[in-house]
């Protein structure tokens, strides 16, 4: 066992199962796929699941998995646990000797190591059901941008398998190693999406005059976009507003009929996230009418903020100091402006949602990044500390 995985907490027999935990990562890591098409994952985790004797439901959100374990104390609280399990469009820059065998996609968000951690904590728990109770493992599609947990709560997840409680962990990069990360209140931001079309009348470049100009137009709105934040949201609050795409016009001389602006809105208060829509309709209606121009607008509201349950909170920071000591658990961990789907099961059922450390490295969502092993028996002993904590009668 590496020094970096020492800590008392760290359950002995993960420790052991590091290097197989490491293959099984690896594994997952070479073979990435997108939103519902976790086909390849799916199969690869329910045949683990199976092995260990656990019954798996299969189907949910299409790709997504429940196994369900009993423990031998007889009847208890139900809870369970999540991992994510799909990749990124993006296009690996590692070369490592594992890397993505499908190019353009890869697991640049550390899901591959999520479901690792779950995996060797549901083969630990099956051998060794010392509780009163049951755990859902859960297997969830689609993470990134297409709401799978969503989708798997409209289908009936926590109907078919009733849950108390639910839990979620999340691996952080360029934070002290072997850290868990949390704190009470909105954690992730809540997340929406925006398209604006916005049409004028092409002319050509030398005759602006007979023309309504979309990207004069377009340009003037991405300026005011900003004054949505700097103006009408308080110095209080917080809130993002940023254009990520501009599409128009086909060559050097024509002004074009009309450009598309794309981007993202990230807030964390309701009345905020309210407040934000409404000022951007109005910013886009009104600069294009001061223009001449005429907008569509699409704005899609995707997750909600995900937003911890104090108690559940509680019991996840008991469970992370069990396994990585008082020192490096951190409780008022900075509110993040990205976004995370558990934020969907944290509405239907009390939970927490917490992040685990892994060091220096590169970022998320980054060409360059690869998750780091030496957390594997860590996340994994921590999901079991977690189950002890809430399941096993007192003595």
């Amino acid at each position: 066992m590496s020094e970096q995985q020492s800590q008392a907490g760290i359950v002995p027999a993960l420790a052991a199962q590091a290097g197989e935990l490491t293959q099984w990562r690896r594994t997952l890591h070479a073979m990435p796929e997108t939103a519902f098409e976790e086909h390849r994952t799916s199969a690869f985790m329910a045949e683990r699941l199976e092995s260990f004797g656990l019954p798996v439901d299969r189907g949910l959100a299409g790709t997504g998995l429940v196994a369900t374990l009993h423990g031998a104390r007889g009847a208890g609280p139900s809870i369970g646990l999540r991992a994510d399990m799909d990749a990124l469009d993006i296009l690996e820059a590692t070369n490592l000797p594992y890397r993505s065998d499908t190019p353009g996609k890869m697991h640049a968000c550390g899901h591959d190591g999520h479901m690792t951690m779950l995996l060797g904590a549901a083969r630990h728990l099956a051998a060794n059901p010392d509780f009163a109770g049951t755990v859902h493992f859960i297997f969830q599609p689609a993470e990134e941008n297409e709401g799978g947990g969503k989708v798997m709560v409209e289908q009936g997840l926590f109907e078919r398998f009733p849950m108390d409680q639910v839990y979620g962990l999340h691996n952080w990069p360029n934070a002290p190693f072997g850290t868990v990360l949390g704190r009470h209140g909105p954690m992730f931001a809540a997340f929406d999406i925006f398209e604006v079309k916005v049409i004028g009348r092409g002319a050509h470049a030398a005759m602006p005059q007979r023309g309504i100009d979309p990207v004069l137009a377009a340009s003037l709105i991405v300026a005011q976009l900003q004054s949505i934040v700097a103006r009408s949201v308080s110095p209080q609050e917080a809130a993002v507003v940023t254009v990520t795409q501009i599409h128009g016009g086909d060559t050097w001389n024509v002004i074009p009929d009309e450009v598309v602006l794309r981007g993202t809105v990230r807030t964390f208060a309701k009345e905020v996230r309210d407040l934000v829509e409404t000022r951007f309709r109005a910013v886009v209606e009104g600069v294009c009418a001061a223009q001449g121009a005429h907008a569509e607008i699409r704005y899609e509201r995707r997750y909600p903020a995900t937003v911890n349950w104090p108690t559940q909170l509680e019991t996840a920071f008991a469970a992370a100091r069990a396994t990585v000591g008082a020192d490096k658990v951190v409780t008022d961990f900075e509110p993040i402006m990205a976004a995370e789907d558990f934020a969907y099961m944290l509405e239907a059922v009390p939970g927490a949602y917490v992040c685990l450390a892994s060091g220096p490295g590169p970022n998320l969502h980054n060409a360059a990044y690869d998750f780091n092993d030496a957390l594997l028996p860590i996340g994994a002993s921590y999901w079991v500390n977690l189950v002890h904590s809430l399941l096993r009668p007192a003595a």
